[in-house]
């Protein structure tokens, strides 16, 4: 007798689903026997945490375009989801979570472990249903996927532990009352309103001085937003989600934006007279042009998006690649290209600023930028990259090129520490034969990417072998990226009590477990490192010892940024070394810009 959880377990496979991530409870003991007899299709990849299990299947979605899929227990199993759920959701990926509940019976009783979970998921979901016959499980299922799939979100899927265990109905009784679905979803071509489309191609060949804003939904665009950009003599700056969107040696490509972005991308966007959006939802209004001063036109295949993040002139609502095939026939190829030159020239001298700042070392400790930067011309041409949140992401995001073909992602929107391990993970599952990379600080690794070695670990043969799975751990015992948050948003000194962090040996570790561990504290050994963990036939974690006084410098200092960060570093205790560092850094770009320097 098939049971309702041997039904679910074989229609999420139906829809494509052949890895799930999660964590065992008595919640899903139906499921899990289901798991059991399904024989590793869907295989159950067991996590450390249900948060890990959730962001691993927001990773899957990110790098394949698939729905991942998590399951976890119920009450706390199901909480744990939601770290990782919201990710999903803030990012756009379709998930759908399958979570247990108590039986039935005990629903509204105060039960150990009761929780109204339709109203936990409530937020974070676009559906969220629990079955309660089982004869509502195929269709509950069906729109779960197309939820998600249609609403690029996530969808849930409750299912009390008495219900696993029932007879399974793949059929409805044909009763009033009884819905009948089927497995199937296609991809809808969003096309744009023509006058509106005809409305941005004016606007844009008015202009003289545009500037291109990408993210992810340009993410199949990459010939188009090329083509348009030789054609309006654009720079194009990417969102930290777009970019793998361009490869960044295209010579107008002007890298990251925002605080975590470049000098070109800052320089384009403050004195264009046109921006131009594709696919992005980029948030701060103190990166973007003042109002009034440029004319927008902006592609977005969400209409709710449209125009919510600088008044826009054109408000164009369709998929990107479908639109700007249609707008290019109405582009005039701009013959000014002097906009063009100045943006070229700018990511030339910015690229010299990056290699200068990162070659600049203070009382032999490891600049964290030539970690990034000296890793950037080894990366194979495959190469899967993700970032945690942090200090790190900074040179991440500034210092590692990424040519055509390489993936790239972290938590855009909802910026958490913590998804850069279980990202790679997903991804290395799902691409076994590409090298993945994970950039995490010692404080997001030690949050819970230790813990996800050990899933490592468990599923070497999975995961090992060349080419290799690499956590690259930035030890510089210290929270950094708040601490240097704290300084200039909030104009104190480092708290020690919140931000020093315990010294803990990550290499050894990684040995203690069964992987390989690199450790790495000496300037000059950088290069060799990176190479060696390359090479590796096992996954490895790579630990440098980093200097925690490095700025993460934003491409301009606001004016009162700048002084609450004088007023903290007069009462910090690393004031003399964040002194110097601070100075030495910004002399790399003065030292650049001198008139008549040689830079052949």
């Amino acid at each position: 007798m098939a049971q309702v959880a041997d039904y679910i377990v074989g229609r999420v496979r139906e829809w494509g689903v052949h890895r799930v991530y999660g964590y065992p409870g008595d919640g899903i003991n139906g499921l899990l026997g289901a798991f059991d007899r399904a024989e590793g299709d869907p295989q159950f990849v067991q996590s450390r945490h249900e948060e890990m299990a959730a962001f691993m299947a927001c990773g899957h979605a990110k790098f394949t375009g698939e729905v991942g899929c998590c399951v976890a227990t119920s009450g706390p199993g199901a909480i744990h989801l939601l770290n990782g759920l919201y990710d999903a959701k803030l990012d756009h990926q379709p998930v759908v979570a399958i979570v247990g509940q108590q039986k039935r019976l005990s629903q509204g009783t105060h039960y150990q472990q009761e929780v109204h979970l339709e109203t936990l998921f409530a937020d974070v979901s676009e559906f969220v249903q629990m079955c309660m016959h089982p004869g509502q499980v195929r269709h509950v299922i069906d729109r779960a996927f197309k939820t998600a799939l249609t609403t690029r979100g996530v969808a849930t899927i409750v299912v009390p532990v008495d219900l696993q265990e029932e007879e399974a109905q793949p059929s409805p009784p044909k009763t009033h009352g009884a819905v009948y679905s089927s497995v199937g979803w296609s991809q809808p071509r969003v096309l744009p309103n023509q006058d509106e489309l005809r409305r941005a191609a004016e606007v844009l060949n008015e202009g003289g001085k545009v500037a291109m804003l990408v993210g992810q939904g340009a993410a199949h665009a990459e010939a188009e937003v090329i083509e348009t950009a030789e054609l309006l003599g654009a720079g194009v700056a990417k969102a930290l989600l777009g970019r793998e969107v361009l490869a960044d040696d295209l010579p107008f490509v002007t890298g990251p934006i925002g605080l975590l972005g470049s000098q070109p991308s800052d320089d384009m966007v403050m004195n264009c007279d046109t921006l131009f959006m594709i696919g992005t939802s980029f948030p701060y209004a103190e990166w973007l042009p003042d109002e009034g001063t440029a004319r927008g036109v902006e592609i977005d295949i969400d209409g709710r998006m449209i125009g919510i993040r600088y008044p826009m002139d054109a408000h164009v609502v369709g998929d990107a690649k479908e639109t700007l095939k249609q707008l290019i026939p109405m582009l005039a190829h701009k013959e000014d290209r002097s906009w063009r030159e100045r943006i070229e020239e700018n990511v030339r001298t910015w690229n010299r600023i990056m290699a200068d700042r990162a070659s600049q070392h203070f009382e032999h400790q490891i600049n964290p930028q030539a970690v990034a930067q000296q890793l950037s011309p080894l990366l194979p041409d495959d190469a899967i990259l993700t970032a945690d949140s942090g200090s790190a992401t900074n040179w991440w995001a500034r210092h590692l090129k990424l040519r055509d073909g390489m993936r790239a992602s972290l938590s855009g929107t909802l910026a958490t520490m913590g998804p850069g391990v279980p990202y790679a993970i997903a991804a290395k599952f799902a691409y076994p034969d590409h090298p993945v990379i994970a950039f995490a600080g010692d404080g997001a690794f030690q949050m819970n990417g230790m813990n996800e070695m050990i899933t490592v670990h468990r599923y070497a043969e999975q995961l090992g072998g060349s080419p290799p799975l690499i956590f690259c751990v930035f030890n510089n015992q210290d929270l950094n990226q708040v601490t240097w948050e704290q300084r200039a948003m909030g104009g104190d000194p480092k708290f020690m009590g919140s931000q020093a962090i315990p010294d803990v040996p990550y290499a050894r570790y990684a040995e203690l477990i069964g992987l390989r561990g690199i450790y790495c504290d000496e300037i000059g050994k950088v290069d060799e490192a990176w190479r060696q963990a390359l090479a590796s036939d096992r996954p490895v974690v790579l630990e440098f010892k980093v200097d925690q006084e490095i700025p993460p410098i934003p491409p301009h200092i606001k004016k009162e940024q700048g002084k609450k960060a004088v007023k903290a570093g007069i009462k910090d205790p690393e004031k003399v070394g964040m002194a110097v560092r601070g100075f030495r850094q910004k002399l790399a770009d003065f030292y650049e810009n001198l008139p008549g320097r040689d830079r052949s």
